[in-house]
């Protein structure tokens, strides 16, 4: 398993860009599918975007496309989030996940689910202002 740790976190205002990073370490990224989530509070874990292992195949949620691009780059064991055009409402907590099985042939509903990841990150905090 990989060991996950988020950073680029922080306050930004409405409109404005934002660029998550996740650190993997202990295990062959490339091995691994990768996954950013959102928690709002009081809330289950929302899913954002995945990758393949590969950075073939990406998913992302239908009502956030266009504003969120995830990519990877093994060489450095790192999937980011790039987030643009910052809402309030994008404010939460957002977490990377870990797969080691393939999703580039899954189906959507099943690689948008927290249960199929088995590894996280602690978290990294996103705070929008209007």
């Amino acid at each position: 398993q990989v060991q996950l740790v988020e950073s680029g976190g922080g306050l930004v205002q409405a409109g404005g860009s934002l660029r998550l990073s996740c650190s993997a370490s202990g295990d062959t990224f490339s091995s691994y599918a990768m996954a950013w989530f959102r928690q709002f509070p009081g809330e289950e874990h929302e899913f954002v975007a995945a990758i393949s292992g590969t950075g073939s195949a990406t998913f992302y949620a239908a009502d956030l496309e266009g504003r969120f691009t995830i990519s990877r780059d093994n060489a450095k064991n790192t999937v980011y989030l790039q987030i643009g055009s910052l809402k309030p409402v994008d404010t939460a907590v957002y977490f990377c996940a870990s797969r080691l099985e393939s999703i580039a042939t899954m189906p959507f509903k099943l690689v948008s689910l927290a249960s199929a990841y088995s590894s996280w990150g602690q978290g990294t905090q996103v705070t929008v202002s209007s």
